[in-house]
Formats: C-alpha cells, sequence, structure tokens
C-alpha cells in the first residue's frame, strides 16, 4: 500500500493528477475474493429485475401511463446505476486495481451521478404524479397529458447530462493540493472535489449542481406527501384511505430506501459524529447498490397490475387437447 500511496501524492499544488488511488472497506484487501460472488449477484439480480420491468411495461399497452412511464425511468436508473459502479468494485475484488486512471475516474463519477440525479428527479416526478392523482383526481388526467410529460422527461434529462456534462472537465482542470486518495472504492464528486486546492472555483459549480438536486428533491417529496397526507385525512371511509395508501406504498418505499442513507452520511458529517470509515463505507453501499436491487421486488409486490402483467408474462401456457 506505501507504493501505491507515493504514486498518487503530489509533492506540491498540481493539475490533475494522472491516477486516483481507490480505498474501500477497511480489511476487504486482505479477504481473499470470495466477495466478488455477492457483487455479481447484485449486479445480475438488479439487471434482471429492472429488465423484468422494463420489458412488461414496453410490451404492455395497458401500462403506457405516466406513472408507469416514470416506474421506466426509475429501472432505466438502476440499471444505469449499478453498472457505473460495477467497474471500480469487480476491479478492487479481482485484481486488486487500486490505482484507477483519472480519466477513467471523472468518466466514472459523470455516469454515477448523471444515474443518481435521474433516480433523484424520476422520484421527485413520481411523487408530484401521485400528489396530482390523489389530491386533484378530476384534473389529473387534463393536467398530466402525453406533451406534460414529454417536456417532464426532456427536463429530467437535460438536469442529468446538460449540467452534469461540465463537472469532469472543470475537475479535470482544476488545481490539486491534496493526495489523490479516495475513501469509496468508486469516484465520487465529494471525494474528488475536496481534493483540489482551496478557493478553485469550479468546485462552486460542481457542488451546487449536486446539491440541487440531492438536497432540493427530498424536500419537495416530502412536502408532496405531506399534501398527499392531509387530503387523505379527510377522506371519508378507512378503505378509501387504505387503497389511497396503497397506490403510495411502493414510492414511499423507494424513496426511504433510497435518501435515508445519504441523509445519515451527511448528518454523520456534519456533525462529525465519531463513526468508523467502514460505517461509512457501508452506507454509501447501501445507498447506491440497495435500491436497484430492492425497487423491482417492490413494484412487483406493492403493484397489483405490475405483479399480474409479470405473471401473465413468465406463466408458461398450458398445452393439451380438450375433452
Amino acid at each position: 500500500m506505501s507504493t501505491l500511496l507515493t504514486q498518487v501524492i503530489p509533492n506540491s499544488s498540481t493539475s490533475m493528477a494522472p491516477t486516483f488511488l481507490l480505498v474501500g472497506m477497511p480489511g476487504l484487501s486482505a479477504a481473499p475474493s470470495w466477495w466478488t460472488i455477492p457483487l455479481i449477484a447484485v449486479y445480475l439480480l438488479s439487471g434482471l429485475g429492472n429488465g423484468t420491468i422494463l420489458c412488461v411495461i414496453a410490451l404492455e399497452p395497458t401500462l403506457h401511463r405516466p406513472m408507469y412511464f416514470f416506474l421506466f425511468l426509475l429501472s432505466v436508473s438502476d440499471i444505469g446505476l449499478v453498472t457505473s459502479l460495477m467497474p471500480t468494485l469487480l476491479g478492487l475484488a479481482l485484481a486488486d486495481a487500486y490505482i484507477v486512471p483519472a480519466s477513467a475516474c471523472l468518466l466514472q463519477m459523470f455516469f454515477i451521478h448523471v444515474f443518481s440525479v435521474m433516480e433523484s428527479s424520476v422520484l421527485l416526478a413520481m411523487a408530484f404524479d401521485r400528489a396530482l392523482a390523489i389530491c386533484r383526481p378530476l384534473h389529473y388526467p387534463a393536467l398530466l397529458t402525453n406533451s406534460t410529460i414529454k417536456k417532464i422527461g426532456m427536463a429530467i434529462a437535460f438536469r442529468c447530462l446538460g449540467l452534469h456534462m461540465p463537472l469532469p472537465f472543470l475537475l479535470a482542470h482544476m488545481s490539486y493540493c491534496r493526495p489523490q486518495i479516495l475513501t469509496h472504492s468508486y469516484c465520487l464528486h465529494p471525494d474528488v472535489a475536496r481534493l483540489a486546492c482551496p478557493g478553485a472555483w469550479g468546485a462552486v459549480y460542481s457542488l451546487s449542481v449536486v446539491l440541487s438536486a440531492m438536497a432540493l428533491d427530498p424536500l419537495l417529496i416530502f412536502f408532496s406527501y405531506g399534501l398527499i397526507g392531509r387530503v387523505l385525512q379527510g377522506v371519508g371511509s378507512s378503505e378509501d384511505r387504505w387503497k389511497a395508501g396503497q397506490t403510495c406504498a411502493a414510492h414511499l418505499s423507494a424513496v426511504l430506501l433510497f435518501y435515508t442513507p445519504m441523509i445519515l452520511l451527511a448528518l454523520i458529517n456534519r456533525l462529525k459524529l465519531p463513526l468508523p470509515q467502514p460505517a461509512h463505507t457501508l452506507l454509501s453501499y447501501v445507498h447506491f447498490l440497495l435500491p436497484p436491487l430492492i425497487n423491482p421486488v417492490l413494484y412487483s409486490v406493492k403493484m397489483k397490475e405490475i405483479r399480474e402483467r409479470i405473471l401473465k408474462r413468465f406463466q408458461p401456457k398450458k398445452v393439451g387437447c380438450t375433452q
């Protein structure tokens, strides 16, 4: 490890270093490569679950509605996110590839944050969809038209790609005064930006872009659920409240699964709690790897139409003679 450190520690202020050093979960470097099996299992199961959701929604005309369009985008973001993480995770597990070129690191950082912000944006759009359907059911078809859905999709694409496209170029041309040692098994924006020299103006833009999504979106989502809860209190029967609540159960579970680890990490760093580094790393793994794995299960179990269409598509057809 000391040899690796000397390759990435600059003597003074420099431009972008040619390499970064990944530091994953302490102790795993000495462990056998058995933990490659869970990584590959998570990737394959995430791809299978989200791929099934994508195929079912694409092939079923009855599911070509706003709620399922957003679910389609959520599955795309989940597949993209877990795929972006795997190169360095598997590189560490299979080949002890701690050193990663700066260009590859920035490329991975770009895709991780693009798909993370895409997931956050889609969760916000789904909250807006549910709030509109429950709070304004009579106006819902007129407000959430195909034209509106296209505009929301374009806004999500611009937010993910347009705003994040400059980030790798800004970070590549910034000066770095600290050793190029990261704290995770993959390249993240806060990890790279904190290595820059104080006063680097590019860090201000990059930090504002990342925080605009990951800080603002959960506030708007919980505000939407506040409106939903207020409306549900005025619903007459408990059965009607239960049915309305069930339509939000899968989405609320996905929101909590995605944002809770991130909020915990932010609070830990803000309050400077003496939490060991493995706990930070584990929360990061949970934040990035668990939603792509669990979301397809949540929506398949909680959403009756998705569950029925999956069973219909994959149920073996009975072949035989009738008497």
